[in-house]
């Protein structure tokens, strides 16, 4: 939940005073509170040392939005964020075993001080390597700038170096349809998401299947977070339209609700695991979609327009364990999570028929 609160502010914030100050403060943030989570001594100390922690790390992939919006040109927006993705879904794969390697090694506390000196170490180099727009980097040439900067396509909101422009407009965005569709949408897509970092090892072991598994779904949900921001390019490349990101976050949405659907009434557990990472899969093909769109839609707000979707997508993903536990709790029946899940995706296929690339959330 904090750091659900705190998306909206800390997008909005980078597209006020640039991403550049905003991500620099983000990591020195959450690298504070990582070491001193080494330090503390009481729980309760602890769970309000993790709440800043979650409050001071929110905007991270907003601000990496408004990085790419002005970057990249529209038609590799796709692509930029399904990188972003694909390292966020490996890192999260691959930390847990390096953290476990470490407490064995050297105990909880000097783990937590090394990470944050690591990031202490990053902050400070991106501090001094990045600049907010490409016409601040002396190594950028005029080509290269041609390329950013005429390759951009879409509805596009008065821009200038000052400040004062980047006031949101906020009842504007409130009366948007196009941004409420984006951020329900992405409520239905952390739902589902969620259900896996948090049930699915617990739903596997009801089935007899090998925690090992578990990650089976993240794993293929990063293969198709790279291949959905090259699809969703290479889309609107060849339609010269950037409607066609809402037919790739459609398609992927669907299947995604059909694959969750069909695991829950296969019989074979290996069958169901091998279908929940497809569903995986087609799910994270639309990230490269989701997170372009808030660009195509929000252009010097897409730092704010990002945050909102974030923040949806956070509610829902509070929701999704919560909801789980109730339903398992009460009906002891693994099957219908599953299926609810599948139906919320079902949701969010819809929604991306309402979504419009082409219209800004200020229209």
């Amino acid at each position: 939940l904090a750091y659900a609160s705190f998306e909206i502010p800390s997008g909005w914030l980078g597209d006020t005073i640039g991403p550049r100050k905003v991500i620099t403060r983000i990591v020195l943030w959450w690298s504070a509170f990582t070491t001193l989570t080494g330090l503390v001594h009481h729980f309760a100390t602890l769970l309000t040392v993790r709440f800043l922690f979650g409050a001071g790390e929110a905007g991270t992939y907003p601000n990496a939005t408004k990085v790419l919006s002005r970057w990249m040109p529209t038609v590799e927006r796709g692509f930029g964020q399904g990188m972003v993705w694909m390292s966020g879904r490996l890192g999260g794969a691959f930390a847990p075993a390096l953290v476990v390697f470490m407490i064995a090694r050297m105990g909880w506390r000097p783990t937590f001080w090394i990470f944050g000196v690591v990031g202490v170490a990053w902050a400070a180099f991106f501090w001094c390597w990045f600049r907010d727009r490409p016409q601040e980097k002396s190594k950028v040439n005029e080509a290269e700038l041609r390329i950013i900067l005429g390759g951009r396509i879409g509805p596009t909101l008065p821009s200038s170096p000052g400040v004062s422009h980047l006031r949101a407009p906020w009842s504007r965005l409130a009366r948007s349809g196009n941004l409420w569709a984006i951020c329900w949408m992405y409520f239905c897509m952390a739902y589902g998401w969620y259900f896996y970092i948090t049930w699915l090892p617990t739903y596997l072991k009801t089935r007899g299947v090998t925690m090992a598994y578990g990650g089976m779904p993240l794993f293929l949900g990063a293969i198709g977070c790279g291949l959905g921001g090259l699809l969703t390019d290479y889309v609107v490349k060849k339609t010269g339209t950037l409607k066609s990101r809402r037919y790739i976050g459609f398609a992927g949405f669907l299947l995604g609700a059909l694959s969750m659907l069909a695991s829950a009434w296969v019989a074979d557990a290996m069958k169901a695991v091998v279908i929940i990472s497809l569903a995986s899969f087609f799910g994270d093909l639309t990230m490269g979609s989701c997170w372009a769109v808030c660009q195509d839609v929000g252009h010097e707000l897409s730092g704010t327009v990002s945050g909102a979707m974030n923040c949806w997508g956070n509610l829902g993903g509070f929701l999704s364990p919560i909801v789980t536990g109730f339903v398992v709790q009460h009906f002891g029946n693994w099957n219908l999570p599953v299926v609810i899940s599948g139906a919320i995706f079902l949701v969010g296929a819809l929604l991306w028929l309402r979504i419009d690339p082409t219209k800004s959330v200020l229209e």
